[in-house]
């Protein structure tokens, strides 16, 4: 029968925020899989634990964690350690909790320190909802690429940095999300010299560009604010999108995006858009009108269709998609909509 991996967090920095049952578990173990085993073996010491250690980092995980593998498959229970903080999160365990995972070995999380929540917890900044970001990468353009991902991010965001890169860091912070945007950093979590700074992008690139960086950080951000609602009305957004001097406006597909950022709701966008093209032609008259459009029931796939056969128009399906469309030597088709969502407002 197949061992038990089990993720064991160590301390952030206090040595006495090691808990009864973490301590248990690496007395147990039959060995102990750590990031550096002379940081391990402090903590041990400390514990009075005497124990095997196998070396488990970055740059050996593919081969010491085949290693580690085997002697889980064999029935040997593994106590996984970082030098501080939770086992796979931000870390090569990761990759081993995946190797257990697809070969069917048991892997045990036990709670306990955490750098990131310790720091989004007295940031004094939204903890309802947050996202991990883990460090940045190294690579200008992969690094760029992330920031210019979270610029609309409106949920707390957490980093991870080195002192010699912490400046460089909030450089790109800044230069993303503006000077103005409020910024904790928290050094030496729960040690004698536990250091929190709540301040702006601007004043902590002002401060650490006088004051050298020391000790691992996280930072925690402010996410973008909130949009608030829409308040054109589709009434309002058909005139808009009726007399808007914008190339391909009557394309529906550019049109919806122009009503979106003239503050129309998606939804409303969408209906609109429809609208508008299935009521642009009359052939028996040759005149536009407009004349009683419920816009209500475009927002969902299923009622457009009974919207349209009620209109007199058939659509044409096509795979997982709706055509619409007049006939076809008077009036050419309309335009093509998915209609694997359950509603156009998304």
């Amino acid at each position: 029968m197949a061992g038990i991996l089990y993720l064991v967090p160590t301390p952030i920095g206090n040595l006495n925020d090691i808990s009864p049952r973490c301590a248990q578990t690496l007395a147990e173990a039959d060995f102990i899989a750590a990031e550096d085993t002379r940081v391990s073996l402090k903590l041990l010491n400390h514990l009075e634990i005497k124990k095997s250690l196998v070396s488990y980092h970055e740059h050996n995980k593919a081969e010491s964690g085949g290693k580690i593998l085997a002697r889980l498959l064999a029935g040997e229970t593994c106590a996984l350690v970082t030098d501080a903080g939770s086992p796979a999160i931000s870390d090569p365990g990761e990759d081993l909790v995946r190797l257990c995972a697809e070969n069917g070995v048991t892997v045990c999380a036990i709670p306990g320190p955490c750098a990131l929540v310790t720091a989004l917890s007295i940031s004094g900044l939204p903890t309802g909802r947050f996202t991990f970001e883990g460090f940045l990468s190294v690579n200008k353009k992969s690094r760029q690429e992330h920031l210019t991902g979270l610029k609309d991010e409106t949920r707390t965001m957490i980093f991870y940095e080195a002192p010699h890169k912490l400046l460089r860091t909030l450089c790109d912070l800044r230069d993303t999300f503006g000077g103005a945007r409020e910024i904790t950093l928290a050094r030496e979590l729960t040690k004698l010299h536990e250091q929190k700074l709540r301040t702006t992008l601007d004043g902590a690139v002002a401060y650490f560009t006088e004051t050298p960086p020391k000790g691992e950080f996280v930072l925690v951000l402010r996410g973008a604010p909130e949009r608030s609602e829409p308040v054109v009305t589709a009434e309002q957004a058909l005139d808009l999108y009726e007399n808007a001097i914008v190339p391909d406006c009557a394309d529906g597909t550019m049109g919806r995006a122009w009503l979106t950022d003239s503050g129309t709701r998606q939804s409303t966008a969408y209906a609109v858009t429809i609208s508008y093209q299935l009521s642009q032609y009359d052939p028996a008259t040759g005149e536009t009108t407009y004349a009683d459009v419920d816009y209500t029931p475009l927002t969902d796939s299923t009622r457009t269709l009974a919207w349209l056969r009620a209109h007199g128009i058939e659509p044409l399906l096509e795979g997982d998609s709706i055509k619409y469309g007049g006939d076809a030597d008077t009036q050419p088709a309309i335009n093509t909509y998915e209609t694997t969502d359950s509603s156009f407002g998304r």
